[in-house]
């Protein structure tokens, strides 16, 4: 490589990194609360999508924060499922569940269920992914990943067309690595999405994660507000 060609590439890492430590040099490490969301949103009736909604926890806490909120829901494990019925039977006029896992694709993907042993119970779901571990057989062994299923997949912007979303105010992801997928499935309303909170590892915690620099590339109209260890909360400045 040239002696041109090498400063060229330094300055394009430079540029890549000082702008990546412009967007995302504060990290707070007290927990974003869903009175909090409900502050940020500002208004009694937002449209909250819930990516990764497992058991429902984190549905219930927005109802209490925000009663008036219609809340779209997507989980693909059907023993979350389960659990999220059981849990929202009596608040589904404000919530719909989608069976579905969301991704960059319409049609059917692998989803990688999880599972544990005596630590938390064979019946551990909360880090399935539509993507293979890797560094997470690692750093958290306890975790097992003996079961993979074949589930529907959708891509945001496809059901956001078909269901009539033309607007999102708050729309959170917990997809265990397949953060870079919802995002490229998500162009169009991601442009009518105010607030984005997100979960990122630069670890690849899971095979073909983005880390979080290659995340905010995807999302240049995105200013981060706050960055927590593992998670980060992002504005949509041109809205």
């Amino acid at each position: 490589m040239s002696p041109e060609s090498q400063l060229k590439k330094w300055l394009l890492n430079y540029h890549s990194i000082r702008q990546f430590l412009y967007r995302a040099r504060w990290l707070m490490t007290t927990p974003l609360t869903h009175n909090e969301i409900a502050r940020l949103v500002g208004r009694p009736d937002p449209t909250i999508v819930e990516i990764g909604c497992n058991d429902g926890s984190d549905t219930l806490a927005f109802l209490e924060a925000m009663p008036m909120a219609r809340v779209c829901c997507f989980e693909p494990d059907p023993r979350a499922i389960l659990s999220f019925k059981r849990n929202l039977r009596s608040r589904l006029e404000r919530v719909s569940l989608s069976e579905i896992a969301i991704s960059d694709r319409n049609g059917t993907i692998a989803f990688h269920m999880s599972g544990s042993g005596p630590v938390m119970g064979e019946g551990w779901d909360q880090s399935g992914s539509i993507r293979a571990p890797k560094n997470h057989l690692l750093e958290h062994p306890w975790v097992t990943f003996g079961k993979t299923i074949t589930v529907k997949t959708r891509t945001l912007d496809s059901w956001c067309a078909e269901h009539a979303v033309t607007k999102i105010d708050f729309l959170w992801m917990d997809v265990q690595g397949a953060e870079g997928d919802v995002i490229t499935g998500a162009t169009e309303i991601l442009k009518r999405t105010r607030f984005l909170y997100t979960e990122y590892s630069n670890n690849e915690l899971y095979e073909g994660q983005l880390s979080l620099i290659q995340l905010l590339a995807l999302l240049p109209s995105f200013k981060v507000l706050r960055r927590y260890p593992g998670d980060v909360l992002l504005r949509n400045r041109s809205l």
